[in-house]
């Protein structure tokens, strides 16, 4: 193992980054975990715009309007948080 300048081992902020990172990323999950069912009632998924297809057994499922709706209401979140 070659030693690096100053004898010191390499830069570790990298690892810890990652590790917020992959812990913020699992909390945000099992937020949305928890919130799913509360979506599903409100018609998150359901919405006119919302398309599928159904041929042969497969289903496709393209939510346009579901995915708007919940970009508007992030969009406006983070703005207001960075106010």
């Amino acid at each position: 193992m070659k030693a690096h300048a100053g004898g010191k081992p390499g830069n570790r902020e990298g690892v810890f980054s990652m590790s917020k990172f992959l812990i913020t990323l699992g909390l945000i999950l099992i937020a949305l975990g928890l919130l799913w069912p509360l979506a599903h009632k409100l018609g998150l998924g359901r919405l006119p715009g919302d398309l599928m297809f159904e041929r042969d057994g497969v289903r496709i499922y393209v939510p346009l309007a579901t995915s708007l709706v919940i970009s508007v209401v992030l969009s406006l979140l983070f703005w207001l948080i960075n106010r």
